[in-house]
């Protein structure tokens, strides 16, 4: 290691920025399974996608073999407004902690969207523009993928229609307006504009919505409306592709001054930060050129890593979306309206669960209270007020650094800071008055969505 003190914080010059993504199932001997036609269990084809999703974008999700994709030049120009973005020692927090551990995050809140989405939703728009179509729909959860779509659609000009769940969309009304003032539709979700959406409200009056009922409304709007494709925020794998652009600059970063991570930490809710701050590592892992301990962090209200089923399941609550074999909760399965933060998806990535259940990675899931406290203790010592969703791989890189505290180990630590929350003020309202709970889904619950599993011959 260089003898130099390390930064605060490690930029990269704009010559170091990532010029491909990488594919991490190119290193992977046992590949995700593939997306299944829900009618005839049969891995979905090219041209069964076409109608749902861009031309390119479909070659990136089906492709396991090709190790990189080269990042168009226009991409590579949206992505110099904000990358590269940072990578920061937690001096601060070591000094708080009194660890001998050595803490980084990598920080992606360094652009309108406050998080870490907009390194997709600018690939998914260049190609929905290249294709010639007028717009796109999509969902969203706690809205940083709404607002970074929205932002994207609108430096392209395309057209963009959000379904927000509604109980985000209630409690987080300035996220809804950054997406309005970028030019986007909102509407809450389970709405009334869908077939499927009525459907959903018949049968669950009063519901607060999930990410699994908002895909259902977007993508019945792209297949209903000419012109129109739908995208997604996460869980698929052309987004864990675009999101590579995090590891892939971290690892950089590191490598300039000769630093190797013990221990890789990431929040987990479809896998899209995740996958992109792990890829590279992981891929050293895979190809035995280096070992990591990799942490996956999930809400403990909804914790399909820790107490999910490994399974074929939706990927939509209203089951119009393709079979895709991960941990999921059932895609039935709505996270209690007392969540306040993000990653509310039902499931998990295909890629990182078949990394999981080959045991090349950990999870944990955590309560919310737990959360907010180590998301006040970091933001009173690291100066950033952290979005609830990264405030669970900060929980845990704390954990780990007391843990380190305790025995005198001086393990390095890397974890994502996947953006700010400057727009979770209710949430952060509610856990300073104390009216924030811990809903944990009993087994029971799990039970009855997991009965409604599909039948798999």
């Amino acid at each position: 290691m260089s003898t130099e003190k390390i930064p605060y914080k490690i930029y990269l010059e704009e010559s170091e920025m990532p010029k491909a993504w990488y594919n991490l199932r190119a290193d992977m001997k046992n590949k995700p399974a593939p997306l299944l036609n829900p009618a005839t269990h049969e891995p979905m084809k090219a041209e069964e996608l076409a109608g749902v999703f861009c031309e390119e974008l479909i070659k990136q999700e089906l492709d396991d073999t090709t190790p990189y994709f080269d990042i168009p030049e226009d991409i590579r120009n949206f992505y110099k407004m904000y990358r590269p973005s940072p990578l920061v020692r937690a001096y601060c927090l070591e000094e708080k902690l009194q660890t001998p551990a050595k803490i980084y995050y990598k920080f992606e809140g360094n652009n309108t969207s406050g998080s870490h989405k907009l390194n997709s939703a600018i690939a998914q728009a260049y190609y929905a523009k290249k294709q010639g179509l007028k717009g796109v729909t999509t969902e969203t959860g706690a809205g940083q993928w709404g607002t970074a779509l929205s932002m994207a659609c609108s430096y392209f000009g395309l057209d963009c229609k959000v379904y927000m769940v509604k109980v985000s969309y209630e409690q987080k009304p300035f996220r809804r307006e950054v997406m309005r003032t970028y030019g986007a539709s909102v509407t809450p979700s389970p709405s009334t504009e869908t077939q499927v959406g009525r459907k959903i409200l018949e049968e669950h009056p009063g519901t607060t919505g999930s990410l699994g009922c908002a895909i259902s409304e977007a993508v019945e709007k792209a297949t209903t409306t000419e012109g129109y494709r739908y995208v997604l925020g996460s869980v698929l794998n052309q987004v864990l592709l675009h999101q590579s652009v995090i590891g892939l600059e971290t690892k950089t970063a590191l490598d300039k001054y000769g630093i190797k991570p013990d221990i890789i930490i990431g929040c987990a809710g479809g896998g899209s930060n995740l996958g992109g701050l792990i890829a590279p590592f992981m891929g050293e892992k895979l190809r035995g050129e280096a070992d990591y301990r990799i942490i996956a962090v999930e809400p403990a209200s909804c914790p399909s890593f820790t107490r999910g089923k490994y399974a074929y399941d939706f990927c939509d609550t209203g089951m119009v979306c393709p079979l895709a074999k991960m941990y999921t909760l059932g895609s039935g399965f709505i996270p209690a309206p007392n969540h306040a933060g993000g990653l509310r998806y039902h499931g998990m990535s295909s890629t990182l669960s078949q990394l999981y259940a080959d045991g090349l990675m950990e999870a944990t899931s955590v309560p919310q209270t737990a959360v907010f406290e180590a998301a006040e203790q970091f933001a009173r010592v690291e100066g950033i007020l952290p979005a609830p969703e990264s405030a669970h791989a900060i929980k845990v890189a704390i954990d780990e650094a007391m843990r380190c505290k305790e025995t005198g180990e001086e393990k390095t630590i890397v974890f994502g800071l996947t953006g700010t929350g400057y727009f979770d003020m209710v949430a952060y309202e509610k856990f300073h008055d104390g009216k924030m709970e811990d809903y944990i889904p009993t087994d029971e619950e799990l039970q009855a969505s997991f009965d409604k599993l599909p039948k798999m011959d």
